[in-house]
């Protein structure tokens, strides 16, 4: 079937799940606001813009007054990091054993670095295959607990936080870069809770933000892992103490100040427009615009069958076309078939940076975060259309 070539292309061709696309209207000149060229991160104006990116972060996802907020390095993954290395032990070692979630890559590492780095023993393991959600039913509180809010490279989501208890003594390590600014996060659910600027924001890459409830700081100032060393860009604490300076803008390392410029010109571009609930919207409308196209597609689906568990940030779609499946049978042979479709719109400027992660099964990864324009999504979806109905043809000439 022939199918005819659209006219029209979405206005920003940036779809990639990170870095992710820049706000609406930005511009490099636009940064010249907030940059502090060859100023210390550590004089006034560098405390202060540093400083701001929190306030901001806090007053946008009404972070609650008493949780402490921190720019970190390494992004995501330094966070995250920070918090396993620094919170997570045996119960011999006075931990309380942790449950580790793995449902895509990412947080597949999480779990790989809990039991073959810090070689813990008393880990409960739940992995989902790409597509699933594990048994969060499954834990109780007692324990403490690792997990993605949001599976970047699968396109799965948990549903709610309902199976968190409040009365918890464990601490949970919340995985969040691919869900803030896109869900409402539940605060009191979460213990360690983390992010990087490039996903959410659309923002340069390299740095994290990390959030601590009062029960991760008790933690922290509490729990003192034996025999564990702890290179500096991991350490919260001194002599049993939070360091607070850490959490007030005066990082632990040098950032960079043209990377703080754009955060902050991100930060003020959603508070210009109505905060996090007007992005929720975005992604909301984004994801509508995908869910009405695959319900009319005859050869795209959902990776994640169940609507309750699909993302709606990092969305993931696969092919169901029978002549695909019967002519590729191996994953190496279906992945060069969609990035060989994929291509097309790249070189035609329709859209950058679709195609699953390597670790992911062959298919299309739409960004749909909070700077994403829902009029571009709409805009993409034809092409695909196109660029597969195309490259089936070709295969059968």
């Amino acid at each position: 079937m022939t199918v005819q070539q659209p006219s029209i292309k979405p206005k920003n061709p940036c779809f990639s799940s990170g870095p992710c696309a820049k706000r609406p209207g930005w511009t490099l000149a636009g940064l010249e606001a907030y940059a502090l060229p060859g100023r210390s991160h550590r004089s006034s104006p560098g405390k202060k813009a540093c400083a701001d990116v929190i306030t901001l972060h806090r007053e946008i996802l009404r972070i609650p007054d008493d949780y402490r907020i921190g720019i970190v390095p390494a992004s995501d993954t330094g966070a995250v990091e920070m918090a396993m290395w620094g919170m997570l032990g045996d119960i011999k070692d006075g931990g309380l054993g942790v449950d580790m979630h793995a449902i895509e890559s990412f947080s597949g590492q999480w779990l790989d670095d809990v039991v073959n780095h810090l070689k813990l023993k008393d880990v409960r393991k739940f992995e989902a295959p790409y597509g699933g959600m594990t048994d969060l039913s499954s834990y109780d509180g007692s324990r403490d607990v690792v997990f993605a809010w949001n599976g970047t490279t699968g396109g799965s989501c948990v549903p709610n936080a309902d199976w968190i208890p409040t009365d918890r003594s464990g601490v949970t390590i919340c995985d969040a870069t691919s869900a803030v600014f896109g869900y409402d996060m539940p605060w009191d659910k979460l213990d360690v809770t983390t992010w990087s600027w490039q996903k959410a924001l659309g923002s340069e890459a390299a740095h994290g933000m990390i959030v601590l409830s009062p029960r991760a700081v008790a933690r922290l100032e509490s729990f003192v892992p034996e025999g564990r060393p702890l290179p500096k860009v991991f350490r919260m604490t001194k002599k049993g103490k939070l360091i607070d300076s850490i959490f007030e803008g005066l990082t632990i390392n040098t950032p960079s100040m043209l990377c703080v410029a754009d955060v902050l010109d991100a930060l003020y571009w959603v508070k210009s427009i109505g905060g996090v609930d007007s992005v929720i919207a975005r992604s909301k409308a984004s994801y509508e615009a995908v869910k009405e196209w695959v319900l009319k597609s005859d050869w795209a689906e959902f990776i994640v069958e169940d609507e309750a568990v699909r993302s709606r940030m990092s969305i993931c779609l696969c092919v169901k076309d029978q002549w695909f499946l019967d002519r590729y049978k191996d994953k190496d042979a279906q992945v060069a078939f969609v990035k060989g479709f994929l291509k097309e719109l790249d070189v035609l400027g329709v859209g950058y940076d679709l195609a699953m992660h390597a670790d992911a099964p062959a298919g299309i990864r739409i960004w749909c975060g909070a700077t994403v324009e829902p009029s571009d999504v709409a805009a993409l979806l034809p092409w695909f259309d196109w660029a597969y109905a195309k490259a089936k043809a070709a295969a059968h000439s």
